[in-house]
């Protein structure tokens, strides 16, 4: 890999891992193709004891967002509240009264997908489609995260790579390889294949919490490497998570570069990506009884034309 050619590396795993064409020129879910019936049916009889987890951060003013990109955090309103119910300005009958809120927020503030209509490389969305007609400023015309809300829910992986390879917690900077990912795989004994949603956990999540957001919103940070482009397309598995802000190890690995592993997954291999997940309470419990797979359930809101959504994921063991 040329540190100084950012174009050329991601113009060649573009061209070894594409998989344009093999849903067909209609397809809107990409690798969620391989989370199939069998597989859903498999990740339903991992549950043994019936405990679940939301793997999913708050969504209030307090996150890690700073204005980038427009980015920032929750702003929840009330609209009605029980003052106004107690000094009778509702305007119901026999004395009942109520609640009322809404929420404004980007999509993609929190714990979140990328849809298949988030990254772009050269002009071309998912599966060799033109961007500038895929995605306008009606939304995702084609490929909107809502074709997606009724799939993402099967066999679930974490691979605690901080605490396998790490202390814990991983450096920033630090870029998960291909090896790590194997390696992590090995010592909590499952395998990784075909339809799975692969969760990794790098500890950054568990610092911002201990010592304050700081960067974590689009700064340095754990997370994998360029390289594992082939690991993620030849395993096939439906989609991926992390506790980062950005997916992939930042600074990234090139010179010059802006989320290359972005532009080769999303729209070349069709991959789910998941970002700031919070794994840290599943990881202590997979730690304690060995089990590192698990039921999980994961479904983006059907916001139409969406290239993004919050999600309230929920592993179950």
């Amino acid at each position: 890999m040329n540190r100084g050619d950012p174009e050329s590396a991601v113009a060649a795993a573009a061209e070894a891992c594409s998989n344009w064409g093999r849903w067909g020129e209609d397809d809107v879910l990409g690798t969620l193709n391989f989370l199939t019936a069998d597989k859903r049916r498999e990740g339903a009889a991992l549950i043994r004891r019936g405990v679940s987890f939301s793997l999913s951060q708050r969504f209030d003013v307090n996150g890690p967002q700073k204005g980038w990109r427009r980015r920032t955090n929750p702003v929840h309103t009330m609209l009605d509240t029980g003052t106004d119910a107690a000094a009778g300005l509702q305007g119901f009958p026999h004395g009942i009264g109520g609640a009322d809120d809404v929420i404004a927020m980007p999509l993609q503030c929190s714990t979140q997908w990328d849809g298949l209509g988030h990254i772009f490389d050269h002009g071309k969305a998912w599966n060799g489609r033109d961007a500038a007609t895929t995605v306008t400023s009606e939304g995702d015309l084609v490929t909107g995260i809502e074709h997606m809300a009724a799939h993402v829910a099967g066999r679930g992986v974490l691979l605690d790579v901080a605490r396998v390879v790490g202390d814990g917690e991983l450096p920033d900077g630090f870029a998960i390889t291909e090896h790590h990912l194997t390696a992590t795989a090995k010592a909590h004994g499952v395998e990784v294949g075909r339809g799975d949603v692969v969760l990794v956990r790098t500890g950054r999540l568990a610092r911002a919490k201990r010592e304050g957001w700081g960067d974590y919103a689009g700064g340095p940070a754990p997370g994998l490497s360029f390289t594992t482009a082939s690991w993620l397309h030849r395993t096939e598995i439906a989609a991926i998570a992390t506790d980062t802000w950005g997916f992939e190890v930042r600074p990234n690995e090139f010179d010059h570069a802006f989320q290359p592993l972005h532009q080769v997954v999303i729209p070349h291999i069709g991959l789910l990506v998941g970002e700031m997940w919070d794994l840290d309470a599943l990881a202590e419990d997979c730690a304690v009884d060995g089990v590192h797979e698990f039921w999980l359930t994961a479904a983006p809101l059907p916001i139409t034309g969406a290239v993004g959504s919050p999600v309230n994921p929920v592993a179950v063991k």
